[in-house]
């Protein structure tokens, strides 16, 4: 599943390509790929005749903001001049879950037999909405309606690892006293949004945390390490364009590039990078776990 460098990777690389073109038209291929609005025809209806002013990343989640590319039209005798743009700002939500890709594209190629949805940027351009486990879903948010209430998973989400609330004192505050493992915990969205299976084994090993370890058992220091190890692990594999283990590409189809620089995460049996011990796997909170039980304790 794409985690917190990836869907940062995917963010930069539209904000690269996709604003202020206008929204042309689209065409959805899979219905259920449609969260919000439930009909596929209202949800292509709102983004048309649109751009996008800028792309954001909460967690895992991609938010496009839309602006309309001329005051929409309105009911009871208003006067378009007196439409105000922003408050006709509506958004585009996208979610990759575990196979999802975006990929900006000529119109000529060829479709894939997984795309789900695709908007077209006039006759040049389209992004196409690809997703082979069909479990990855979009939103389209219209003017007014509180984001959050079209999509629950964000009212959810834990502060970012990169915003200055993410401290020791506040990551301390969701261990505290949690009789379960900091793996498990550190895979829970409302503790760090955006962190994962693949940043969470790496955060741990660059701490020197066992991921067996219970919460309530871990000490300040090692509390301290662990915030800065999750900052320095998610920064260094943004600068790598992310990790490509199965299905992740950039918007441009290219993959990411982190999995050659792991210290743990895949890398079963293979000697340890600091002290050659050979990495062990295990499984933990349903998820495969890689550490060194002699560089982590």
């Amino acid at each position: 599943m794409p985690e917190l460098p990836e869907v940062e990777t995917v963010k930069r690389g539209l904000n690269q390509l996709t604003l202020d073109q206008k929204i042309t038209g689209g065409d959805v291929l899979l219905h259920r790929t449609i969260a919000y609005p439930f009909s596929a025809a209202e949800f292509l209806d709102g983004i048309q005749e649109s751009r996008i002013t800028s792309w954001y990343r909460r967690g895992k989640y991609l938010l496009a903001e839309l602006m309309p590319v001329a005051p929409r039209k309105q009911e009871n005798g208003i006067h378009k001049d007196q439409i105000s743009y922003d408050s006709q700002k509506s958004w585009l939500g996208v979610h990759l879950r575990m196979t999802g890709q975006l990929l900006w594209l000529h119109p000529q190629e060829p479709v894939h037999k997984h795309t789900r949805v695709r908007i077209f940027f006039g006759k040049e351009q389209e992004l196409r909405f690809v997703d082979q486990r069909t479990f990855g879903q979009m939103w389209w948010v219209p003017p007014k309606v509180e984001i959050e209430s079209a999509i629950p998973g964000l009212s959810k989400l834990a502060v970012d690892p990169f915003v200055s609330e993410f401290t020791t004192k506040y990551l301390a505050n969701k261990l505290h006293n949690r009789r379960r493992s900091i793996k498990a915990a550190l895979l829970d969205q409302s503790v760090v949004a955006g962190l994962g299976n693949i940043y969470a084994d790496e955060a741990l090993f660059k701490s020197g945390i066992l991921p067996e370890t219970l919460c309530l058992n871990l000490q300040e220091k090692q509390i301290k390490d662990l915030r800065i190890a999750i900052i320095e692990v998610l920064k260094a594999s943004i600068e790598v364009g992310g990790t490509t283990f199965s299905n992740f590409l950039n918007v441009k189809g290219i993959n990411g590039n982190y999995g050659g620089l792991a210290f743990v995460y895949n890398r079963a049996g293979e000697p340890c990078r600091i002290c050659e011990t050979p990495i062990q796997k295990i499984r933990l909170a349903g998820r495969s776990t890689h550490f060194c039980d002699q560089c982590q304790k």
